[in-house]
């Protein structure tokens, strides 16, 4: 009798434990699936926000105290000398946090991603109006 009980109680938790499983796996699939349409619907600019870093660039800003770039220009000084100051604050040897300080060089390195891809379209701009020219080497 007593194996009875024990019989039905494995197999309703291998039921219940399958189903959690199952369930788990179907929402990670979704959100993968959600992140990749997201990477590949959205502009190269935005294309980077959650795929790289995990941070939108409001966030980064918001993180770092510091104005959001206008036109893909930011006042980097300003912007390396906070995330220098919140670094050294949060270091985990001073007693601060780890998980604070990795969301402080993420925040750095999202706006730096920015600035970057905005001197990159302008420089491709420039190149589109000067017209395309290649560097030939007569000498080889």
């Amino acid at each position: 009798m007593a194996h009875r009980f024990i019989t039905q109680a494995v197999v309703v938790g291998a039921r219940v434990f399958g189903r959690a499983f199952a369930e788990a796996y179907r929402q990670a699939s979704a959100s993968s699936r959600y992140a990749q349409s997201a990477a590949g619907s959205s502009s190269s600019s935005s294309s980077h926000n959650f795929v790289s870093s995990g941070l939108t660039l409001d966030e980064a800003c918001k993180i770092l105290n510091v104005k959001p770039p206008q036109g893909g220009q930011v006042n980097m000084e300003e912007t390396i000398e906070r995330f220098k100051r919140l670094f050294d604050l949060n270091d985990p040897t001073k007693g601060g946090s780890f998980y604070l300080q990795s969301k402080i060089l993420r925040a750095r390195e999202r706006i730096e991603l920015e600035v970057r891809e905005a001197a990159e379209a302008v420089e491709s701009e420039a190149e589109i109006k000067k017209g395309w020219r290649p560097k030939v080497y007569k000498d080889r």
